[in-house]
């Protein structure tokens, strides 16, 4: 992703071959994928630990409630920024 983000600032030809190399390049799209779902289960979990550090949610039945509702949240965010992706 570095690469195609050097590769378009430096010229208009670079930007267009990023883009092409993002369109139609599968394992391009699979890593960007990779990272947006990684990023996106990152902030879920990072906003129920935050809510944590408020003192809600900290008994063990309602943590494990919290924890299953953020894998649920996260497997659709996935899914959604798969849909995004491709």
């Amino acid at each position: 992703m570095t690469y195609a983000l050097g590769m378009s600032l430096e010229s208009e030809a670079g930007f267009n071959e990023a883009t092409t190399m993002l369109e139609e390049g599968f394992f391009a799209r699979l890593i960007t994928w990779g990272l947006v779902s990684a990023l996106l289960y990152h902030l879920l979990a990072g906003v129920k630990h935050l809510i944590m550090d408020a003192g809600h949610l900290e008994e063990l039945e309602s943590g494990t409630m919290a924890a299953k509702a953020t894998l649920i949240a996260g497997a659709v965010a996935i899914l959604l920024a798969g849909v995004w992706v491709w």
